[in-house]
């Protein structure tokens, strides 16, 4: 396997303290690899012994500089803003995504660290577009059309991560390698951004419908999938297999398109709830996000709320977009695993989740009713909008 070719180097993670970030460095550390963890905070979980965790921030380029010293290769994956209320705070997406981006390729140029490798996202290409096996040929989104402001940054911090390839090594150490890898949905034991989020509204009675065509499809990565990939994209920046990765960009995913509530719906009756019946338009849902994000901006500093969904969560979620790996497997030798959310089930209900009795019917009763009466409010709001935009 490429993955046991590794030597003996040193290699820094960005975002190290992540679901994603720690998982790699816990990976390589398995490898032999000396594994350096970049964050402003310590990861949750206990470092395993030998691996490093170093306090920085991305926004710092000094806090960079100093932690590249002997670095061989840079996995650049802290970003913010990907999903919730985060998505709102455009400042921060701003400073994290592009700011940091910028900090981590001039300090890998000061340092003379020859491989750079960017965790990117399908967003650059997708903004509530139909897309079926699309592939690295895609032209980027317009930075205009991007619904949010996550996706545009992480878009302009692709394009300056992929045009600083070939750019110079400062001390006379030659050139900077580097690519990007565009993951799918990331999902796996223990994730703490997403999954948790829609546990809390499973048990929480707030997930009472579906949106969107039955048949659209979406993509979902394991983490352990994404890391696999990110080794494999390391191994093939360096001069032994040609820098075959050296500017190029890679669609990753477990390969199976697939429903996006279809794919939770395991994970919903494995916990014990009803799956939804009601199915709504996606353009009704979409307008509910826009005025949930219209209400957050006005009363966002005063009680920093989490958005049910934002514009961009319906997109995602709710249009067909999924992408082929053919050219990760012919350039990086990436084959994905097959993995369900059997695991993931398994960790919520470790963790305490599930519904162990059938519940208060009176609570249950009052968030059906607001719920109904929530969705009459947003319908009456919602028909005047569409037959203004008819006219």
């Amino acid at each position: 396997m490429i993955c046991e070719q590794l030597t003996k180097e040193t290699v820094l993670i960005t975002g190290g303290s992540g679901y994603f970030g720690y998982r790699l460095g816990c990976a390589l550390h398995k490898k032999g690899v000396n594994v350096i963890l970049f964050d402003v905070r310590k990861p949750a979980h206990d470092v395993p012994e030998g691996v490093k965790f170093m306090a920085g921030d991305v926004r710092c380029l000094s806090d960079i500089e100093k932690a590249l010293n002997n670095v061989s290769c840079v996995f650049h994956s802290a970003s913010y803003g990907m999903s919730g209320k985060e998505q709102l705070n455009r400042r921060l997406i701003e400073d994290v995504n592009v700011n940091g981006a910028e900090n981590v390729i001039q300090a890998c140029q000061r340092q003379g660290v020859p491989s750079l490798v960017y965790t990117s996202t399908c967003n650059v290409v997708f903004g509530g577009q139909i897309i079926k096996n699309g592939d690295e040929s895609l032209p980027y989104l317009p930075l205009h059309l991007h619904p949010d402001h996550y996706s545009r940054t992480k878009s302009l911090a692709e394009m300056k991560v992929l045009e600083a390839n070939g750019s110079t090594l400062e001390k006379g150490k030659g050139a900077l390698s580097t690519c990007a890898l565009r993951p799918a949905g990331i999902y796996g034991p223990g994730e703490q951004k997403h999954l948790p989020r829609i546990v809390n509204y499973i048990e929480s009675g707030l997930f009472k419908f579906v949106y969107g065509d039955p048949d659209s499809l979406v993509q979902f990565v394991h983490v352990d999938n994404l890391v696999s990939a990110h080794i494999l994209a390391s191994e093939a920046l360096k001069p032994d297999r040609r820098c075959i990765a050296a500017g190029q960009s890679y669609f990753i995913s477990d390969g199976k398109p697939v429903n996006n509530f279809e794919f939770f719906r395991p994970l919903v009756e494995s916990l014990g709830y009803r799956f939804p019946t009601i199915r709504l338009p996606i353009s009704f849902v979409y307008f509910f996000a826009f005025l949930t994000e219209q209400i957050h901006f006005l009363v966002g500093r005063i009680y920093n709320f989490q958005p049910l969904l934002t514009r961009t969560e319906v997109y995602k979620t709710g249009v067909t977009h999924y992408f082929s790996t053919e050219k990760a497997k012919r350039e990086l030798g990436y084959e994905a695993q097959q993995f369900n959310l059997g695991e993931v089930i398994d960790w919520f209900k470790s963790q305490g989740h599930g519904r162990k009795l059938r519940g208060n019917p009176i609570k249950y009763f009052a968030w059906d009713m607001i719920f109904v009466l929530l969705l009459v409010v947003v319908l009456l709001s919602w028909f005047p909008a569409v037959v203004t935009l008819s006219l």
